[in-house]
């Protein structure tokens, strides 16, 4: 996939800027699209939002996440051709997730699973898993038979 240095690049050269006249169109620091495409430094959230905004993409576009333009606002949005014909590389052995402990509810009205399920790691380790199953042989066949309306059998 692209990565993110690469679709800045791309994109600042699709307006026809320099590195410079897109740091100050976005209101950031001269040298800041010139660490930003050679990878020395990430761009914060705020500074991709203004990216994603400013080129009028979604922000898994400029991640390089994702290979549609179009605004979305969260990854499950995604469109299904998007995993289609995408090569698949070989998956990292991963460890188990950890088992949640149940426990009573605390005062404030979460218990601790949910406190797991909402955590960043968590949902980061499910998006890399669903996005390697429907990269999988039978993930692309359950995707190809969604978008034809085929009933699962």
């Amino acid at each position: 996939m692209v990565t993110m240095q690469q679709r800045i690049e791309a994109l600042r050269t699709e307006k026809g800027l320099s590195r410079p006249a897109l740091a100050a169109a976005l209101g950031l620091p001269k040298g800041s699209v010139d660490k930003f495409e050679t990878g020395r430094q990430t761009p914060t959230k705020e500074q991709q939002e203004k990216m994603a905004s400013f080129f009028a993409v979604s922000l898994f576009y400029l991640r390089g996440e994702s290979n549609d333009r179009t605004k979305m606002e969260h990854w499950a949005d995604m469109d299904p051709e998007d995993f289609v014909d995408t090569p698949i590389a070989p998956a990292a052995p991963r460890r188990a997730a950890p088992k949640p402990q149940t426990a009573a509810e605390p005062a404030g009205g979460n218990s601790m699973f949910d406190t797991f399920l909402h955590s960043k790691s968590f949902q980061e380790m499910i998006r890399a898993t669903l996005l390697d199953v429907l990269r999988s042989p039978e993930g692309q066949r359950i995707l190809s038979d969604a978008l034809r309306g085929t009933p699962r059998k």
